[in-house]
């Protein structure tokens, strides 16, 4: 068996349970049927290698697997984690998966096409987690686009939000004790002090990030419902890709779907939906077919002054 070909097997195996129970030869005919064991030239998987394999499974996942000792000796997922858990198990999947095909096979450049966009900032990204972990007040040099300005700050780190592909630092700023977002891009000369803060935050990130959408400043709006009408065509994109956790499919005509969410109607939003164009219409809230329609009209008069 590949020693690193252990991470395949265990996003295999988490799949197969995931259907459905299994017995050790239902999992091992199931495995060795794969295109991953049969790509690998892999053709035997023990009993002693899934037993193994299991807990592994349970330290690494959290995910609690049993075998039925009574009648047919299947083999099943006992507990989940808890969702945000289980969130970081299917991102920290895919990876493995992804990864691994790359690994096994290093003329992967003639089939597999990466976007050509390099994140940056992920290099602050484990130092800022140990930060936030052992409330140890950091301090950075932050560069504005906007005012095109690098400011000095000191904060205390609280979480890391990950928005299209970048991700941010959520942290009070110690010079206005406001809450506030730091692209992790725009980061430098960063310093994790030995100093830890005593404040104790009462901040509910998740309930917070359960009606955001991208990056947002969490006092600024109280999350509403939105109505979106979509084109056949864009709106069956949206329903097998949902825009946000909230979405719900409440009406379809021969033209149209039309969906509804419920969370703030913030810049990022409003930037997506005029991504789509004449695809997508803002139904509701007033404020923001306003806010979409000023933006428009904006856009076009750029043109007509040129």
């Amino acid at each position: 068996m590949k020693k690193d070909f252990y991470l395949t097997r265990y996003a295999l195996i988490i799949k197969k349970l995931e259907s459905a129970p299994a017995n050790y030869s239902q999992l091992e005919e199931y495995l060795l049927n794969s295109f991953e064991f049969q790509d690998a030239g892999i053709k035997s998987y023990s009993i002693r290698t899934l037993q193994r394999d299991i807990r592994e499974i349970s330290d690494l996942f959290n995910l609690s697997i049993h075998n039925k000792k009574k009648g047919d000796n299947r083999y099943y997922i006992e507990s989940r984690p808890m969702m945000e858990v289980d969130e970081y198990n299917q991102k920290l999947l895919e990876s493995f998966q992804v990864s691994n095909a790359l690994n096994l096979h290093p003329d992967f450049a003639d089939f597999i096409f990466f976007e050509s966009r390099k994140p940056t900032g992920v290099e602050h990204f484990y130092d800022l987690f140990f930060a936030i972990r052992n409330k140890r007040v950091v301090t950075f040099e932050h560069y504005n686009y906007k005012n095109k300005l690098m400011t000095s700050r000191k904060v205390h780190p609280l979480a890391l939000k990950e928005s299209k592909d970048r991700w941010y630092l959520i942290a009070i700023d110690t010079k206005d004790k406001t809450l506030k977002s730091f692209g992790l891009d725009r980061i430098n000369y960063l310093d994790v002090n030995a100093t830890k803060f005593r404040e104790k935050y009462k901040y509910n990130f998740r309930e917070h990030f359960k009606n955001a959408f991208g990056v947002m400043n969490l006092t600024e709006q109280n999350p509403q419902k939105i109505v979106l009408k979509c084109s056949k065509h864009q709106g069956e994109y949206i329903r097998s890709f949902a825009l946000h956790q909230s979405q719900k499919e409440t009406k379809e005509t021969p033209e149209d779907i039309y969906f509804e969410f419920f969370l703030h109607p913030t810049y990022d939003f409003m930037q997506e939906i005029l991504s789509y164009g004449k695809e997508v219409k803002v139904l509701e809230p007033k404020n923001l077919v306003e806010n979409v329609k000023k933006h428009l009209q904006e856009s076009l008069n750029s043109y007509f002054e040129d």
